[in-house]
């Protein structure tokens, strides 16, 4: 790659960057999977707005914005990432269930995989995010099929991190992935199934209203209340709507409603976790046992004393 196409990568992020109102730090050369050369960007938000968190994105050295929807969705990408970033933990999100799950070490971009078949692998980790300190994680290895890779606009971290996060939390919610101290990396599946060609859009869960609902105070109870001191939360996530298969406008309204209620404090599109909610400690801890449990290999104990019928 040369030093003009580096040049232009950087100034075409640093233009995304200005537009979402986000301050490049620093840029830097990383590797990928099979040690080849990538762009490391760091970024953060004006002013010392959040002191101490910033964002890390990392490209395909020789990536290009060779189409014209790649600077516009990077821009936006980035704009919601500012958002997230006055989280009090940025990295940390809910799955439906009542786990509060943190996102980390994803080794963008995507790499071919070395096991022969057609498939598009990252690498990351997922660890249980519930204040304690028992480091409860699970290692990922998502996997994206070739015709999966037709219908996104590149196999790098700004267009794929939505739904490859999502596809984490729908595994989860299958229980299919088992949260352990140490272990293999578990697969992560995301395939057409996620997604409807005829509404072009991602399809992950289909929710009801009191199940959104309920979805929004197990976020704001666990990463405002418990985690992040009771400061406020970015509500209309569009990420969190994907996931919900529902608007941010929706979110928005369900959280005005609570307010209302008396469980959370709204401002704007932030909202923060009150004594009230905070109240329900057992109920959303036992919410959280019971979905642990069920990620939990389930063994026939009948089979095990050798009872089985067979």
């Amino acid at each position: 790659m040369t030093a003009e196409l580096k040049s232009n990568l950087i100034s075409s992020v640093q233009a995304a960057a200005n537009q979402a109102g986000m301050v490049l730090i620093s840029t830097s050369q990383g590797s990928d999977f099979h040690g080849q050369p990538t762009a490391v960007f760091e970024f953060g938000l004006p002013n010392a707005e959040a002191p101490g968190r910033t964002l890390k994105l990392e490209l395909s050295e020789g990536f290009e914005f060779d189409k014209p929807d790649l600077l516009p969705s990077m821009s936006a990408h980035l704009a919601a990432q500012a958002k997230r970033l006055r989280n009090p933990r940025p990295e940390c999100y809910v799955t439906l269930a009542g786990l509060p799950v943190e996102f980390g070490r994803f080794q963008w971009p995507f790499h071919r995989s070395t096991s022969g078949a057609d498939t598009y692998i990252v690498h990351g980790e997922m660890h249980l995010a519930d204040g304690g300190t028992h480091n409860l994680h699970a290692k990922l290895a998502a996997s994206v099929t070739l015709t999966f890779a037709e219908i996104v606009p590149a196999m790098e971290q700004p267009y794929a991190e939505s739904f490859v996060y999502n596809a984490v939390r729908k595994t989860v919610d299958y229980g299919q992935l088992e949260f352990l101290k140490s272990g293999n990396r578990q697969p992560v599946p995301v395939t057409t199934r996620y997604y409807s060609r005829w509404q072009k859009k991602f399809l992950f869960t289909e929710t009801n209203d009191a199940e959104r609902l309920e979805y929004l105070l197990r976020k704001v109870y666990w990463l405002s209340g418990v985690l992040g001191e009771s400061k406020p939360v970015w509500i209309a996530d569009p990420r969190d709507a994907q996931y919900l298969n529902t608007t941010e406008a929706d979110l928005l309204r369900m959280a005005g409603h609570e307010a209302g209620e008396g469980l959370m404090v709204l401002g704007g599109e932030f909202a923060a976790a009150t004594p009230a909610l905070l109240a329900r400690t057992d109920e959303y801890r036992a919410k959280l046992e019971e979905a642990l449990n069920f990620t939990k290999p389930q063994f026939n104990e009948s089979m095990r004393s050798g009872h089985a019928n067979m």
